[in-house]
Formats: structure tokens, sequence, C-alpha cells
């Protein structure tokens, strides 16, 4: 894969070293928040990593190289850039092919980390079966990936906008598990709990990484979902985000906004409906799954 992809040094020693390293993904840098706060946000999640004792690999495609961990200099380029393309499965062989860059998703991060080898990827939000399914169809590729893909997702569960319950079946049906942690209850990314239940429950990370090591060894291939429910003093209360996600779908609906431009949207529009609390709430939940991603991936190491 040399003719595609450069892992940073400090990546590529501890990966041979058998070191715990943790994914992260780029589209959050530059599509998910603003500047300077996503800029603020990537490096402090990259430093929580380190201090939980891993090695942070943000991945990103730049000039048509899949990078494996990226410069300080290349996280402040995708946080003040403008041209880069969002990058889910079907466009990583564009972004390569027209030498463009690109910020990975959930599913691009996922195929990318697990070509060079890193088993657990801490991010938001898991995308899945938007609200609203009979009228647009739209079900994000992050579920498939997790269903063929070998890595471990610690995230604060689906993204608010979507439909939590129609997400868990899909992943269900693609065999994905899905575990809460400390919790039975499978997390509403602002909020703690959702309303429903989550269909496995583990309480450590060493419980999660022998489960992992367990699933991986047997043979049975595709990822995980950790639902990791945000600290409670920083989460915000579910009936208040619910109806600001509301007035943010029907604002979307109103403008004909859909495709891959509907959750940069919804995101933004929810942020300014709640007066940047949900960008708050946003960051100290991306930071709380790296910490936990690189506890697990200590204890896959260890």
């Amino acid at each position: 894969m040399s003719d595609y992809i450069d892992i940073a040094p400090e990546v590529a020693e501890a990966l041979a070293s058998g070191k715990p390293v943790v994914a992260l993904e780029s589209t959050i840098i530059s599509h998910g928040m603003p500047y300077p706060q996503n800029l603020e946000t990537a490096q402090a999640v990259e430093q929580d990593v380190r201090d939980n004792g891993a090695i942070p690999a943000t991945i990103a495609v730049i000039g048509g190289r899949c990078k494996i961990g990226l410069s300080p200099e290349e996280l402040e380029y995708f946080a003040k850039g403008t041209d880069i393309l969002k990058l889910s499965r079907r466009d990583i062989p564009y972004c390569i092919a027209k030498k463009r860059d690109g910020a990975t998703t959930v599913s691009a991060t996922m195929i990318l980390a697990e070509k060079a080898g890193i088993r657990v990827f801490a991010t938001g939000g898991i995308g899945g079966v938007h609200r609203d399914l009979a009228g647009n169809f739209d079900v994000s590729a992050d579920l498939t990936e997790l269903g063929k893909t070998s890595v471990a997702v610690v995230c604060a569960g689906a993204k608010a906008i979507l439909d939590i319950p129609k997400t868990l079946e899909h992943l269900e049906t693609l065999g994905v598990p899905v575990i809460a942690y400390g919790t039975d209850e499978f997390p509403a990314f602002y909020s703690v709990e959702s309303g429903h239940k989550a269909p496995l429950r583990l309480d450590s990370p060493e419980d999660l990484a022998a489960f992992l090591k367990s699933k991986w060894e047997f043979g049975l291939e595709g990822g995980a979902v950790i639902g990791n429910p945000p600290e409670a003093d920083k989460a915000l209360a579910r009936e208040a985000i619910e109806g600001a996600i509301d007035d943010a779908l029907a604002e979307a609906q109103k403008k004909g906004i859909h495709g891959r431009d509907v959750t940069p949207f919804l995101l933004a529009h929810v942020t300014q409906l709640t007066e940047g609390k949900s960008l708050e709430a946003n960051i100290a939940l991306v930071r709380n799954n790296a910490r936990l991603g690189a506890k697990i991936a200590v204890a896959m190491a260890g």
C-alpha cells in the first residue's frame, strides 16, 4: 500500500512495536465545526489520546496521498481549508486519482485505519438511518462499513439528528455488535439517554478489549460500535435538544438540502438554535471518546 499510503513516523514506529494507536477522523475538523474550535478540538483530542497512553493517528488525504497521522501544520490546514472533499468509501479513489485533498468520514477513516493496522477509532458519533427514511431513503455508508471493516468505533452513539431505533435495527441486520459502556441505554450523542436499550453492556476498557480480541480472533470480521455516553455534567437534556433538531429538520426540508449536505447543515443549525451549547457538548463528547479509545487500545496492546 506504500503507493497510496503515508504513515507518519511516530505512528509507524508504534505500530511496528505493538504500541497502542487510536485513529481519528478529519471530517470533524474540516466539515464538523467552525474555526478555530475545530483546530483547538483536534489538538485537544490528540493530546487526550497521548495522556491516556496511546499514539493519535488523525487520518486524511492530501494531494491524493492517504495520510495516517497528521503534522500540526496539516491539522491547521484542514481546520482552515475551503476546498477539501468530504470522503466516504466511494470517494477515496476519486480523491487519490485527482490528487485532491479530502477529509475522512467514519467509513473512510475505518478503511484507512484497517489498512494501516489500527483497530481502534474514536469519533463523535456515527452516521445512521435518517429520520423520514420513507421520504428520503438516506442511510449512512458508516453502517455498511461497520459490517465489513474490522475496526472498533468509540462514539457517543449515532448523531442525534438520526433515527436511533432504526439505526440500531440496521446494525443488527448487518451483524454489528453494539455495546454501551457503563450503561444499559444506548447514548444519544448530546444526551446520556436515548430511551433505547443497548444490545450489550460492558463496564471496563479491559472487558471491551477482551470482547474485540475474541471477536476478531474467532474470525468474525467487521467492526463494533462502542457507545460511550457523554459526561453527565457536559451533556444536554434530551427534551431540549429534540426541539432544536425538529426545527433544524424543518428548515433543511424547506431549503431542499439533501445527501451529504444534510448532516453538516443540521449540526450547524442546531448549534445556532442552542446558542452554542450543542457545539460545547460536541467538543466534550469527542474528547471523552478519545480518552476511552486510548484506554481500550492500551488494554488491547497489553
